[in-house]
């Protein structure tokens, strides 16, 4: 499979550089007769932009898309066909990056890329930039919204909510799974609904941003209203591939579904979820595994999280070597990056989840939009 390309029945190929004219995005398997959802994707193309808060990099990037095919101009609905969108780059300062061309910063991809093709893109790091996610927010967003409809008569569609959960060493909002919504989550522009731990975990970002430094932390999320019977028994489990797309997200480096390494703690006895009966259907007294058992959806709310590292790029001091070998001292003159990750990683999150449940529904379903809300049952 080509190392741009994403997902089986929902097929999504991503281009684009950080700092070249634009990213955008090829969507192959969307079905036909879809209304196009334009709010939508421009709102999580927001809540992801640069610049929107005192906490992320300083670039402004609008982030407005442009839709190039697969809709019908009139109607605005999807044709059935590939669909292509196109975020342009407007706010690249290339020249922040002349000083760095021959130089390999330290845990940035800038060595591996150079082992792996021989050459790289040296301004904003090309396709190792988080700006390339821009490409995934907006194929995501679709794919959010034909999950909303998969629900079957009055009952709701999928819901995805996202939120960050810890900062460094602050961490465990008070959040109710069942209720949690993106308006609360966003109450604060860190992005964690608890106000007091939101604003101590801005003060810590600040403070790192001022001495130069980064913070990691975790991104945890619900997905609501998922049927049981979505994924594959062996290879192709649903929690293997949220966890291949939570992974190939710039700066993760960490995934848990349910307990998690929490498990590693516990006993069968403890960890293990009594089924009962209620209203016809099959239900868990308790979710320790997550929404998923043997690979495949059981009906319960997903519950999952995505650490991710502190931002490779600090304003200090470091030890390096050049291409040709020659050992340097590097310390960054110029540049606009997150101090945090964090707080643009939720939409991100929400983006990646909507891509792996959409592709299992089709799964499970026909090629077009009416076929959604009987998207019950295994594949």
């Amino acid at each position: 499979m080509p190392g741009n390309s994403f997902g089986e029945r929902f097929r999504v190929t991503t281009f684009g550089e950080s700092h070249g004219g634009g990213l955008g995005v090829v969507i192959d398997g969307c079905p036909a007769g879809h209304p196009f959802p334009h709010e939508r994707i421009r709102a999580q193309l927001a809540r992801r932009r640069p610049g929107q808060s005192a906490l992320t990099t300083a670039r402004d990037e609008a982030d407005a898309f442009e839709l190039l095919a697969g809709v019908d101009p009139e109607s605005q609905l999807t044709l059935g066909t590939p669909i292509a969108m196109l975020v342009r780059n407007k706010d690249h300062k290339s020249g922040h990056y002349a000083d760095i061309a021959q130089i390999y910063r330290p845990s940035h991809a800038d060595y591996t890329y150079d082992a792996r093709f021989g050459l790289r893109a040296v301004a904003g790091g090309g396709r190792a930039s988080a700006r390339e996610t821009v490409a995934r927010v907006a194929a995501g967003a679709l794919a959010e919204d034909l999950l909303a409809q998969a629900g079957r008569g009055s009952e709701p569609g999928v819901e995805i909510v996202a939120w960050v959960d810890r900062v460094a060493e602050l961490e465990r909002p008070s959040v109710d799974e069942h209720t949690i919504d993106r308006a609360t989550v966003d109450q604060s522009p860190v992005r964690c609904p608890d106000p007091e731990l939101a604003a101590r975990m801005e003060a810590a970002i600040r403070e790192a941003r001022k001495q130069g430094d980064t913070l990691g932390g975790v991104v945890r999320c619900v997905i609501r209203n998922v049927p049981a019977g979505w994924g594959e028994p062996v290879f192709g489990k649903l929690s293997a591939e949220l966890a291949a797309a939570m992974m190939s997200l710039p700066a993760s480096r960490g995934f848990e579904i349910g307990e998690g390494f929490a498990a590693t703690r516990m006993r069968g006895s403890t960890h293990n979820d009594p089924f009962y009966m209620a209203d016809g259907r099959v239900r868990t007294r308790t979710n320790h595994s997550g929404g998923v058992q043997g690979g495949i959806s059981n009906g319960e709310a997903i519950r999952l999280a995505v650490a991710f590292k502190p931002v490779a790029t600090i304003f200090r001091p470091q030890e390096t070597v050049t291409r040709s070998g020659k050992s340097v001292e590097f310390s960054p003159r110029k540049g606009r990056h997150d101090p945090c990750v964090l707080p643009r990683a939720v939409p991100i999150v929400e983006a990646m989840a909507a891509l792996v449940l959409c592709d299992h529904m089709l799964r499970s379903a026909g090629v077009r939009a009416s076929d959604l809300g009987h998207a019950q049952g295994g594949s």
